[in-house]
């Protein structure tokens, strides 16, 4: 289903909690929601569909990918950006890394562990912010 995106900042900067496999209807909404709005974003976390859970999803070209209780385990190379975000007016200045190691769960709620680099590891980034109550 397609939910509308929160942009009440307030909301926003509230840590989410960890996702369980009852959340796994949240996943699905999450990943219809970025489908939706590809035009103008990349990536989304929970609570910008109002949802206080550490999940993200992220657009690799075609293909979304679903991350559960994602976490930074590693970083390296960091450089300043400026990024926009669908909750967010205009464009704000961060510090983002150029390369991550990030430990999560797949849908099916196995471990994951990935490293990313370039602009896909700056969008799960942007992300896990998100879970984390950082607004840019």
């Amino acid at each position: 289903m397609i939910r509308p995106i929160m942009k009440d900042e307030v909301f926003l900067a509230q840590k989410s909690v960890p996702a369980t496999k009852a959340d796994l209807p949240v996943v699905e909404d999450l990943i219809d929601t970025l489908r939706a709005n590809l035009d103008g974003c990349v990536g989304m976390a929970a609570n910008m569909i109002g949802v206080k859970k550490r999940i993200i999803v992220f657009a690799i070209g075609e293909m979304i990918v679903p991350m559960i209780n994602p976490i930074i385990v590693k970083k390296e190379k960091s450089y300043v950006t400026e990024e926009s975000c669908l909750s967010l007016t205009g464009v704000r200045q961060t510090t983002r890394y150029e390369t991550i190691v990030v430990e999560y769960l797949d849908k099916d709620f196995k471990k994951q562990k990935g490293t990313f680099t370039g602009f896909v590891a700056q969008i799960i980034q942007h992300e896990i912010d998100h879970c984390n109550g950082i607004i840019i």
